[in-house]
């Protein structure tokens, strides 16, 4: 199996050991590159703040905020670096800062709670957190250093402005195995975990990406999800970066914004990844021409199931919605082909193939590799999958199988090689003896015009064990009610499927990163 099979356990239990010293750095420096071969180029445009950086500018901030690291820490390598901040620039500049310097770049979530913020600083330790002003707050009582994120005496802005720089080679080499990053799970259940990136996952899953999304250096990509989460800093942010194309970075998402700026033919747009709540509030819009996407390279969404019936009216339109799949453990993982639309209609609800560096199979419930149209657990490995979870060797050995990552997800593959998403492990309830999987349910209610958003969760019932309950997301001036969700059911699904319960509700809670939180949504039930 070569570097993909025993090489793949041995790199793993490296990087969990600390014992990297026979590893040779390689130099993955592709900000450094672009500033000798395209210096000109724009790199990253902020649009919230209306600064501007060629690849020379952002490689320059980016040389100078390491310095600003190693005189706060003398001794960065392996150090964590804790970024508490909305999307800004210098949230990138400041991870491509840790990778030149070996510290290890943590960015929180600023929408959690003091308490959660807390536990986390308390998990990874940070030596010096970057926060802005007024996010401080949700630090609570943390012993730590904190730079302040704004133009200050004593802020990062300031900091980088007084350091002199020497003339001298930019790029710098790392080892495949170094953890450049640890992401947080977004806690949809229990304690966040931390998620190690290393610099071959994060080039690895770049690759991967902007090769199925034809993402090259005449690419521009807007990215409006957290850069604390996934999707924004690997998929979105740094995708772009590493073939030498054009950031354009959104501090948050709002439906009516992102979609003038994807209309926008002066913004040049080619490329936008998104979670299908967003893609399906901007259909909501009023006014809404998916006429005006059409010049889009792709449009990615991921991070849950897209149903069937949502991807073809943006395909119908002409516009190249591409579903995919990935996690913060592996990055993006699967995508759909670009280039036929004829085939992306015939395969709407797949999630497409593995990407080039992944490899992936699917386990039944008795360990062996499902048959094609069996459902069954997707297992990966490869290069772009973490090597474990912070300082979590239990997680590590649930997580890990012979070197393969168990991810927890359930799809299907069919004759010609597709799979499709069927739903969460965990999600999945058993109703009279018999699986229902959420997400195929889910599928089935956003057939119906006017159907916002959806989610179905299983809860406890006497006769049946686990009935089906639909939490259903109107649109505005939308002509439905309970009853016709139900009569719309019955017409599609088999009987032990059907939701038992429809409740009407003005929005679904959601992670920052667009998952939607059942766990909330079991605890709210109450039986009538």
């Amino acid at each position: 199996m070569g570097y993909l099979g025993s090489a793949y356990e041995a790199r793993r239990v490296l990087i969990l050991s600390g014992s990297m010293s026979d590893l040779r750095p390689i130099y993955l420096d592709f900000v450094a590159h672009f500033a000798q071969t395209t210096p000109d180029k724009c790199a990253v445009r902020d649009l919230a703040q209306g600064k501007v950086f060629t690849y020379r500018d952002f490689d320059d901030a980016v040389q100078r905020a390491a310095a600003v690291l190693r005189s706060l820490l003398s001794e960065p390598t392996g150090q964590r670096v804790a970024v508490l901040s909305r999307n800004r620039v210098e949230m990138l500049i400041i991870h491509f800062a840790c990778i030149r310097t070996g510290a290890i770049f943590v960015p929180i979530n600023w929408r959690l709670a003091t308490a959660e913020v807390e536990y986390i600083v308390g998990d990874c330790r940070p030596a010096v957190i970057f926060v802005e002003p007024d996010l401080e707050a949700l630090l609570g009582d943390v012993a730590v250093d904190r730079v302040m994120i704004e133009d200050r005496a004593d802020g990062l802005s300031a900091r980088m402005a007084g350091i002199t720089l020497a003339p001298s080679s930019r790029k710098s080499a790392v080892a495949p195995e170094t953890p450049i990053t640890i992401l947080y799970s977004s806690g949809t259940t229990g304690k966040p975990k931390g998620v190690i990136v290393t610099q071959m996952n994060a080039f690895a899953g770049s690759l991967n990406l902007s090769l199925d999304m034809h993402c090259g250096v005449d690419s521009i990509f807007l990215c409006d999800m957290p850069l604390f989460h996934t999707a924004g800093l690997f998929a979105a942010a740094r995708t772009p970066l590493s073939v030498g194309g054009t950031l354009l970075l959104s501090q948050k998402f709002d439906a009516q914004t992102t979609y003038e700026r994807l209309s926008d033919p002066t913004l040049g747009i080619t490329h936008y990844f998104c979670v299908t709540q967003m893609a399906m509030s901007m259909r909501q819009l009023p006014g809404f021409d998916g006429r005006k996407l059409t010049h889009l390279t792709a449009l990615i969404t991921g991070g849950a199931p897209n149903p069937e019936a949502h991807v073809r009216r943006w395909l119908n339109e002409g516009v190249p919605m591409i579903n995919g799949w990935g996690m913060s453990e592996i990055g993006s993982a699967t995508a759909q082909p670009l280039g036929d639309l004829d085939r992306l209609l015939a395969h709407a609800s797949a999630i497409g193939f593995p990407h080039l560096t992944l490899e992936m199979k699917l386990i039944n419930a008795s360990g062996q590799e499902s048959a094609p149209g069996e459902p069954g657990e997707i297992w990966v490995r490869g290069p772009s999958v973490t090597p474990g979870y912070w300082e979590r060797p239990e997680l590590n050995a649930q997580a890990f199988s012979d070197g393969w990552f168990k991810t927890g997800d359930v799809a299907v593959r069919d004759a010609d090689g597709f799979y499709t998403l069927v739903d969460r492990i965990k999600d999945m309830f058993i109703s009279g003896g018999e699986n229902v999987y959420p997400a195929e349910v889910e599928a089935v209610i956003v057939e119906l015009e006017g159907v916002g958003d959806v989610a179905v969760v299983g809860v406890p019932d006497e006769r049946w064990g686990e009935v089906g309950v639909a939490f259903v997301v109107f649109a505005a001036n939308a002509r439905l009610d309970a009853a016709a969700v139900q009569a719309h059911c019955a017409a599609r699904l088999a009987k032990y499927k059907l939701p038992r319960h429809i409740t009407v509700i003005e929005s679904l809670p959601r992670t920052p990163s667009g998952k939607v939180q059942k766990h909330l949504l079991r605890d709210s039930w109450r039986r009538p």
